[in-house]
């Protein structure tokens, strides 16, 4: 499913937040003010009670997205670090291959690392990119896997090719994994209800304000300003290959490098077996 928000700069969606709730505050206030002396001072308590636990749920709702998008960046990291291991593995294993396929498969080892690592560029970060990339690396994985077939077959000691397939097997598996983690996302209906949320309680806090008769103090938008850098901080970890918060590809790009350079030897890595 097409998810609307994620198409949008987090820097914009944090700065209409921001906008938007000077402006309930000031919303909020006005109405206030023009109830305040209608209102007895039960109610007055009643309405900062209110205040308190509209910032409450508000606290509650930052904590939980945080998380959540917290746990998405954390497992992306994790699985690029699988994938260059498994690449890395497959490309070592290659030597156990029969001749006539061993350095094929080295040779489309080495332009699916190259491609894997374009895909992890920001300036490939657009869908239509992404999935042109996916479509290249899937076709290396059809050419891989035909020539690990001809190995097989051909090989006098298919125990010893099989440990190739084996690698090649979870290269591919690790693959749809990573696409996948790509894909998970803070759900858009939880990023609504805290944005809405976020902008009822500042209406709640203006209208308390008025209520007491006074306008919001300048503590009321800082405390503005800072929720909405962790709501920035949510989307901007949510966006994995955008923004400021990046997942790191090092080990992607390291692997890239080592079996690019001359004699395309990984080097020793500790993945390996």
């Amino acid at each position: 499913m097409h998810e609307l928000l994620y198409d949008v700069n987090s820097g914009g969606i944090a700065l209409a937040l921001l906008l938007g709730m000077v402006v309930f505050v000031e919303i909020g206030w006005r109405l206030g003010m023009r109830v305040r002396n209608a209102k007895s001072e039960p109610a007055k308590d009643h309405i900062y009670g209110v205040q308190a636990s509209m910032l409450g749920i508000l606290g509650l709702l930052l904590g939980f997205t945080f998380s959540l998008s917290l746990q998405r960046y954390e497992s992306r990291s994790e699985v690029v670090q699988e994938e260059a291991n498994a690449i890395g593995t497959t490309y070592l294993r290659a030597d156990l291959l029969p001749e006539a396929q061993r350095e094929p498969s080295r040779r489309l080892l080495r332009e699916y690392v190259n491609l894997r690592a374009e895909a992890s560029e920001p300036r490939n970060a657009e869908h239509a990119a992404q999935e042109r990339l996916a479509r290249a690396a899937q076709q290396k994985h059809s050419e891989l896997w035909a020539l690990a077939s001809a190995g097989v077959a051909a090989d006098g000691a298919p125990a010893r090719s099989g440990l190739y397939v084996q690698s090649l097997n979870e290269l591919i598996d690790v693959f749809d994994k990573r696409r996948a983690e790509l894909a998970r996302h803070v759900p858009e209906v939880v990023l609504i209800v805290l944005f809405g949320t976020f902008l009822l309680a500042g209406s709640v806090v203006g209208f308390a304000c008025g209520v007491g008769g006074h306008r919001p103090p300048i503590v009321t938008y800082m405390m503005v300003a800072l929720i909405v850098v962790v709501v920035f901080l949510i989307l901007d970890l949510d966006r994995p290959r955008r923004g400021l918060i990046l997942v790191s590809q090092q080990s992607l790009v390291e692997l890239r490098d080592a079996v690019l350079q001359e004699g395309g030897g990984v080097g020793s890595r500790p993945s390996s077996r």
